[in-house]
C-alpha cells in the first residue's frame, strides 16, 4: 500500500472516560485514505505547530520533506480505532493527561480543526485456526484492542487484561466472540509499577497454551512479557505480537541514547534496520524470518539494558 498523508477534519469529541477522549475526523481530505483492516493498525498523526497552531506537512511528493525554513509538525504515532468506509470517517482515542502535544491538542480540540493522517498498517496477525487469544495492554493500547475485540468473530474465545487508573476508567467493549475482562486498576500507565507481566504469567503458564497472544504498553513494562514468551514459553514467533507503545520518562531516554557510545549506536541502528527487513518478510509469511527477527530483538534488548535503556 503507497504511504499517503491525508488532511482529516474534526467532526465530534467526547470523553469515554475522565482519561480518554474520542475524536471523530472527516471531510473531503480523507477521500483516498485507506485501510488496512486489521484491528490494531495505526498510522502517523501531524498535530500544528505548538505556539503557532501551523500545520506544516511532509510532501509525499518530494520524498517526504518539509517546506523549509518552517517549524516541522511534530507527529506521534496513533492506533485507528473505527473506520466508517461509507461515512469516510476516521476515529481515534486519545490518552489526556498533563503536557504532551498529542494530549494537549486532543482537549483542546473542536469541529474544523484539522490534522494531518497518515497511510495506516497493522500487526496484529493470529494463525488460522488459533482457539484462544490473550490481549494485554495499558490505557494507550485499549484503543486497540477495543477495535480487535469488536472484530473477534463469533466462535472464538479470548482473555482481554487491561491496566487503567481506576474503575472509572474501564470502558463496555462488545463483541461476538466469549470475552473475558481483567481490568488491574492503578497500575502502569505512569502511576505506579505495571502489573501486566505478572497477569501473563499467572493466564500463560508451562504447560498451559495461551493461544495467540498480543501484548502492547510501555517499552520497559513489555520487554519482560516479550522474553517471558519467547524463552519461558518458548512460543513461536508466529504466536504472538508484543509492541512498544511509549517510553516512560521519555526525555531522560533520549539523553541516555544520546550519550551513549557511537559505535554503540551505530551497532544498535544496524540491528534495527535488519530486524525491520526480517519482520517485513515474516510479515509475507516466511517463519524463519520473523524467528531471525526475535533473535536480533533479544540481542538488542539485552544491549539497550546493559546501557540503562
Amino acid at each position: 500500500m503507497k504511504d499517503l498523508l491525508h488532511r482529516g477534519t474534526v467532526l465530534t469529541t467526547n470523553y469515554l472516560t475522565p482519561g480518554m477522549i474520542r475524536i471523530v475526523f472527516g471531510g473531503a481530505g480523507l477521500s483516498a485514505f485507506k485501510t488496512s483492516g486489521v484491528g490494531d493498525e495505526y498510522l502517523r498523526l501531524h498535530f500544528p505547530v505548538p505556539g503557532t497552531g501551523e500545520l506544516v506537512l511532509p510532501r509525499p511528493e518530494l520524498d517526504w520533506t518539509y517546506p523549509a525554513d518552517r517549524e516541522r509538525s511534530p507527529c506521534e504515532r496513533y492506533t485507528v480505532r473505527r473506520y466508517d468506509p461509507e461515512r469516510g470517517e476516521v476515529t481515534f482515542d486519545f490518552v489526556v493527561h498533563d503536557g504532551g502535544v498529542a494530549s494537549s491538542w486532543a482537549k483542546a480540540a473542536r469541529p474544523g480543526d484539522e490534522l494531518g493522517i497518515g497511510s495506516p498498517r497493522g500487526l496484529y496477525d493470529p494463525p488460522a485456526g488459533v482457539d484462544h487469544q490473550l490481549l494485554a495492554a495499558d490505557a494507550t493500547g485499549l484503543p486497540a484492542v477495543g477495535r480487535l475485540v469488536e472484530q473477534l468473530p463469533a466462535g472464538t474465545r479470548a482473555t482481554v487484561i487491561v491496566e487503567v487508573a481506576d474503575a472509572s476508567h474501564e470502558q463496555t467493549i462488545h463483541s461476538a466472540a466469549d470475552v473475558e475482562f481483567v481490568w488491574l486498576h492503578g497500575a502502569g500507565n505512569g502511576i505506579g509499577p505495571s502489573r501486566l507481566e505478572e497477569a501473563v504469567r499467572t493466564l500463560a503458564r508451562p504447560g498451559v497454551a495461551p493461544g495467540y497472544v498480543w501484548v502492547a504498553g510501555e517499552s520497559h513494562a513489555v520487554r519482560g512479557i516479550r522474553r517471558y514468551l519467547r524463552h519461558d514459553l518458548g512460543l513461536a514467533a508466529r504466536m504472538y505480537k508484543v509492541v512498544s507503545y511509549w517510553q516512560y520518562a521519555s526525555k531522560e531516554w533520549e539523553d541516555r541514547w544520546a550519550a551513549l557510545d557511537p559505535t554503540v549506536r551505530q551497532q544498535l541502528d544496524d540491528a534495527f534496520d535488519s530486524m525491520r527487513d526480517h519482520a517485513i518478510r515474516g510479515a509475507e509469511g516466511d517463519e524463519a524470518s520473523m524467528e531471525q527477527s526475535e533473535d536480533i530483538l533479544d540481542s538488542v534488548e539485552e544491549t539497550m539494558e546493559r546501557a540503562g535503556l
